[in-house]
């Protein structure tokens, strides 16, 4: 069975940092592509970050020179490094996985059928 944990979301200040971490179990991340998503009250659930199973990286227009996409393969791990945070990337953040090698969009939700329950993340003004 596939599971997917996120971790790491919180509660910060406008221009923090925050580090979520997304870990796999019955699958193996380094072989398909993993997106982070998320979903505000109100709103749809968009793509943020996603990597694919050779490491290339994409990212949404907002949060480009913000948020990092990493990879820890021994760890089954990946990591969304958040900094210079701001109000509107409040959201309930959800790691997602795709069942082969690489999608044709990868920030879109269709795209992935294995997904996590969430972090809630929270930035205050």
């Amino acid at each position: 069975r596939v599971q997917l944990v996120e971790s790491g979301g919180g509660a910060v200040q406008s221009g923090g940092s925050l580090m979520l971490s997304c870990t796999a179990a019955g699958f193996y991340f380094s072989r398909y592509c993993m997106t982070w998503f998320r979903q505000a009250p109100g709103q749809e659930r968009g793509g943020v970050a996603g990597i694919d199973s050779r490491g290339h990286t994409i990212y949404t227009d907002s949060v480009q020179g913000r948020f990092t996409i990493s990879q820890d393969n021994a760890k089954n791990t990946r990591y969304l490094q958040m900094n210079s945070l701001k109000p509107e990337d409040t959201a309930t953040y959800y790691c997602a996985a795709s069942s082969t090698q690489w999608v044709t969009r990868p920030l879109v939700q269709d795209e992935y059928i294995y997904w996590g329950r969430g972090t809630q993340v929270t930035v205050s003004s």
